[in-house]
């Protein structure tokens, strides 16, 4: 039984015969499996490029265990080639996204195909935001929440309790 994390993620699951719960059903999880964006050093990750960020960080906070599986490639010594996705009420857009850019994010407002504003499961916008290189996660995770209109980031600290890794060669397991 699984709690999707998107409304995707939930048209599949029922597309696959998968039965589903919400959390008023099961409360806590054993387990949550889902992929990142980029996996830095001690398991610190960017995530949010599919749009469902705010959904997966609640799953994979609601779980036990959170596995990340990854190729190789999101593999990285630092955080920051993939731009850092933030979620934010619409209402306080105009007034975030200064913000955003005064801690160097330099913000894009995400668009959707037919070029409106990016809309998540729960009707927020989402910036992407191109850091650079984030050496302390923890303090740009700081910042972006002290952010009134910030709904929540993609920097997901301390959730993942174990990386798979696939290469060429197989795969190999990063633990905390």
């Amino acid at each position: 039984m699984g709690v999707p994390t998107s409304s995707g993620a939930h048209a599949l699951a029922v597309q696959c015969g998968i039965p589903l719960a919400t959390f008023s059903e099961v409360g806590e999880l054993d387990v949550a499996i889902d992929g990142a964006d980029e996996v830095g050093p001690d398991l610190v990750l960017i995530k949010g490029g599919g749009g469902a960020l705010l959904h997966e960080k609640i799953v994979a906070t609601a779980a036990r265990e959170f596995i990340v599986v990854v190729g190789e490639g999101k593999v990285v010594p630092m955080l920051g080639q993939f731009p850092l996705p933030v979620e934010v009420i619409p209402f306080a857009g105009p007034l975030v996204e200064p913000k955003l850019a005064a801690l160097g994010g330099a913000p894009v407002l995400r668009r959707a195909a037919d070029g409106a504003a990016y809309l998540t499961d729960e009707g927020n916008w989402i910036f992407d935001c191109h850091f650079g290189r984030i050496p302390e996660p923890e303090r740009l995770a700081a910042e972006l929440r002290a952010i009134v209109g910030v709904v929540e980031h993609g920097l997901f600290l301390n959730t993942a309790t174990r990386v798979i890794v696939a290469d060429s060669t197989g795969i190999s397991v990063i633990e905390r």
